[in-house]
């Protein structure tokens, strides 16, 4: 199986078997290339369907460049934790961030989030999350601050009163209970609407339906939440009459 970076002749051949709608293992195959290589490649340039062999390649060259020029003379990445292999690591992490990014979030704001979410730790101070990504202080400010402003991260004080940026299980709680109460007031501006435009005109009649389907959606949202915390999250507790149950078992 070759090994190495992906060849331009080898990008052509992914963007060809895209346009034929070939599954990213099929792809693969006729590359002799492990799926998780084509799959990594075509996410971090654009998606199946933007994808394209030559700014894809071009893109590559540029950060391998990027990376020569930051990294020191004679010093290599720091090991990764738990016997990572860096590359894979940097790898993922660019293919996460761009699926944040298709997703609607900027850019920086995807890549502080792929951050928090890769780190063992679960959170980082904002000196440390400069440092990883080798932006400036006011770009990771900006990105913390629309997070935090979609209930993505959470800040909290160490034990040096630094304020660290945390994602955690209750975060994507709180991220969907907000995204409840986004909905239920789309729900009340649209009807607003309906006693200004008046209750028997069809753009009246438009909005009530948009209300209605968009209060059922905040509802089921809020109960999933509520549900999955509950099943997901929560420990259960051992009850006096499971103790005497494990006690008499032991007799």
């Amino acid at each position: 199986m070759p090994g190495g970076r992906l060849t331009e002749r080898e990008r052509q051949q992914i963007a060809l078997g895209l346009a034929d709608g070939l599954a990213y293992a099929e792809i693969a195959r006729r590359l002799d290339r492990p799926t998780s290589t084509i799959t990594r490649e075509v996410m971090r340039n654009g998606g199946p369907t933007a994808y394209r062999a030559d700014l894809a390649h071009r893109a590559t060259e540029q950060r391998a460049h990027r990376r020569r020029q930051t990294a020191p003379r004679g010093q290599q990445a720091p090991p990764q934790a738990h016997g990572r292999d860096s590359e894979t690591v940097r790898a993922y992490e660019e293919m996460f961030a761009t699926f944040l990014m298709q997703q609607g979030l900027p850019k920086m704001m995807a890549r502080v989030l792929t951050c928090l979410y890769t780190t063992d730790a679960g959170s980082l101070t904002a000196s440390e999350l400069v440092q990883r990504l080798q932006v400036s202080p006011a770009s990771v400010s900006k990105a913390i601050a629309f997070l935090e402003s979609q209930g993505l991260i959470r800040r909290e004080r160490d034990e040096r009163r630094r304020e660290r940026y945390v994602v955690d299980d209750d975060v994507w709680y709180q991220s969907m209970t907000a995204a409840a109460r986004s909905h239920a007031q789309f729900a009340e501006t649209a009807r607003q609407g309906v006693s200004v435009l008046g209750p028997d005109t069809p753009a009246a009649a438009r909005l009530e339906n948009i209300a209605r389907f968009i209060d059922f959606i905040g509802e089921s949202i809020a109960r999933a939440a509520e549900q999955a915390r509950e099943v997901l999250y929560t420990k259960p507790e051992t009850t006096q009459d499971q103790v005497c149950a494990m006690s008499t078992n032991r007799e």
